[in-house]
């Protein structure tokens, strides 16, 4: 049985647009998931309505096969911890330790234990030195990582992330997804992101699931979504740029590739075996 199930989630905003259609997703506990669109397809609708934010009608969201219905909002903050696309949106408190600390003292822990759990969630999105700091003095990457601290102060189990590199140079959108993939894979907890941008997917996901239009059209690993540029098309997405390469250099260039790569390593990889040996001695490490 998955951990986190929606069932036939269907969505309409008040102006008559359908923003989901009749979406059924599975998650397995421990996962990391992506749910890929373009803008306007969905995600981050669906990503309200599994943490009770908007209500589907028709359609159901369960966690461990208990339907979040049921759950009063303290027991579902405990399982489920969702972070905003803008930090503006989620920041309210004048320095870092006083807003990760909001969400435990809510909880009504005790001031040593919400101490405790500010100082544990700021370690883990590598924020320690930035406890006394006020907000608006942080880069835009550093706030968007005080808001995942003030969620994980809460102790979920299941991290749910709106574009979570959004606004971001290169350098922050990895560490992002670094901290997230640290989170997942030596924390245990389950994450989900929406996001439109394919590039850094590779490297971290587990499975994709694919929205046009508010319709679930295809789930899968990274290689199995990003199978051809004809695929990502019909979606009004794109290949990540390395894959976009070798596809093109199989197609217009007749270069022996079998399936396309993903990442710049395995890319090399592939290359370097196409090169004659005796030409540049190369050998991939």
């Amino acid at each position: 049985m998955a951990y986190l199930m929606t069932k036939n989630l269907s969505y309409r905003y008040e102006d008559g647009t359908k923003a989901l259609d009749d979406v059924s997703i599975s998650i397995e506990k421990g996962e990391f998931v992506g749910f890929l669109a373009s803008n306007g397809g969905g995600k981050t609708t669906l990503l309200k309505t599994i943490v009770g934010l908007l209500k589907p009608k028709p359609g159901s969201v369960s966690i461990d096969n208990r339907p979040i219905s049921e759950m009063g909002r303290p027991e579902l903050s405990s399982k489920i911890g969702f972070v905003l696309q803008n930090p503006n949106d989620q920041l309210f408190a004048p320095t870092v330790e006083e807003d990760v600390a909001f969400g435990p003292r809510n909880q009504g822990l005790d001031e040593d234990e919400v101490v405790s759990r500010v100082q544990e969630a700021l370690d883990l999105v590598d924020l320690q030195s930035c406890a006394k700091k006020p907000i608006h003095r942080l880069s835009f990457g550093q706030q968007k990582r005080v808001c995942i601290a003030g969620v994980l102060a809460m102790k979920p189990e299941i991290l749910l992330l709106d574009e979570p590199t959004a606004g971001l140079d290169p350098k922050s959108e990895s560490n992002i997804l670094h901290v997230l993939g640290r989170l997942n894979k030596e924390q245990g907890i389950t994450v989900v992101i929406a996001t439109h941008m394919v590039d850094l997917m590779p490297l971290f996901l587990d499975r994709i699931y694919v929205l046009k239009e508010g319709r679930l059209v295809m789930n899968g690993t990274p290689k199995e979504t990003f199978a051809s540029t004809h695929t990502m098309e019909g979606v009004d997405l794109r290949l990540p740029y390395i894959a976009r390469l070798i596809e093109e250099l199989k197609q217009k260039d007749s270069m022996p590739f079998g399936e396309l790569p993903l990442t710049v390593k395995d890319a090399r990889i592939k290359l370097i075996a196409l090169i004659p040996k005796e030409v540049f001695k190369l050998e991939p490490k």
